[in-house]
């Protein structure tokens, strides 16, 4: 399967499509707890790989900022978040690069969008390129080849996935954005709070797998963008 420019929306059942958010939010929540000052009130935005929206919206609800951007490739994703947006500062568009928007921002977030990239060197080089020196970068990575639920993850998200999925380790990842002008640091997501528990679900057949995947598979990568 080829990476198309643009799709109508990341999951072909409608259904996961929807319930895709609420699922996130407590991952979300514990990314803006662990991650971004506490006064947002002057600072710049952008989700990366955005879907519905709902990253934004949250972390607005919290720690209001002055703008954001939410980029997807979905147009469906895309229109249903700006009817869900209300009277937020957010900005959501179909398309790929955030250099393209011609804006400067001071953080920008992904939640498990480097599996879906062919290319993370030019990835990194399309944020470096829309973030101010100093700024951040936040990515949440779970699906990568580091994680013991990896290889069923992939036969699962490749079932049901409208674009093609690909093989990155932490290391990788790691790599490819201190060569393209980043300091990199990691941490463990490490949720602290409590998941619901999906019995019979393929991708936790067992509770120690969930425990396991959000405690130390899933992780926070944080970049800053050098001179």
């Amino acid at each position: 399967m080829q990476r198309p420019s643009t799709i109508a929306t990341w999951n072909r059942s409608p259904a996961d499509e929807e319930a895709m958010g609420a699922a996130h939010a407590p991952i979300w929540r514990r990314m803006v707890d662990v991650s971004v000052p506490h006064d947002l009130s002057g600072s710049t935005i952008l989700d990366y790989g955005c879907n519905q929206g709902g990253f934004l919206r949250l972390l607005y609800d919290r720690q209001p900022f002055k703008s954001a951007v939410g980029l997807d490739i979905a147009r469906e994703s895309v229109a249903r978040a700006e009817l869900l947006k209300g009277h937020r500062p957010i900005e959501y568009r179909v398309a790929d690069s955030a250099a393209g928007l011609g804006r400067a921002f001071d953080f920008a977030f992904s939640h498990e969008v480097l599996y879906l990239l062919p290319d993370l060197a030019q990835h990194a080089l399309d944020l470096r390129a829309a973030l101010r020196v100093g700024g951040a970068y936040v990515a949440a990575m779970g699906c990568h080849t580091d994680s013991a639920v990896w290889p069923r993850w992939r036969r699962l998200i490749s079932e049901t996935s409208s674009i093609p999925i690909y093989d990155h380790s932490l290391d990788c990842v790691a790599r490819i954005f201190t060569e393209q002008g980043f300091s990199v640091t990691v941490r463990p997501l490490d949720l602290d709070a409590f998941m619901p528990v999906t019995v019979g679900s393929a991708y936790f057949p067992r509770i120690v797998d969930q425990l396991r995947y959000y405690s130390q598979d899933k992780v926070l990568f944080r970049f800053v963008r050098k001179p």
